[in-house]
C-alpha cells in the first residue's frame, strides 16, 4: 500500500452509528495473538500531510467499550 511502512494491519471497523470502514490499526502487534475479532477499538488521526489526516484505529483503553 503506497505511503504505508509494512509490517501494517488493515481491519473493518464499524462504528457505533453502524457505517463500516476500512482502515488500519496502530499500536498493535501484527500478530494474530494480538488482534480479534470485535476487539474494541478508539479513533487516532494520522496525518499524512497538511491538508489531509487518516483516521486509524488502535485497541481501547482497559476498560473503555467503543
Amino acid at each position: 500500500m503506497p505511503g504505508f511502512e509494512p509490517p501494517y494491519v488493515t481491519a473493518i471497523v464499524q462504528l457505533e452509528e453502524g457505517p463500516r470502514l476500512m482502515t488500519n490499526l496502530v499500536e498493535v502487534e501484527p500478530d494474530p495473538e494480538h488482534i480479534r475479532c470485535e476487539m474494541p477499538v478508539e479513533v487516532v488521526f494520522q496525518d499524512i500531510n497538511d491538508e489531509i489526516s487518516l483516521p486509524m484505529f488502535r485497541p481501547a483503553a482497559a476498560g473503555v467499550s467503543q
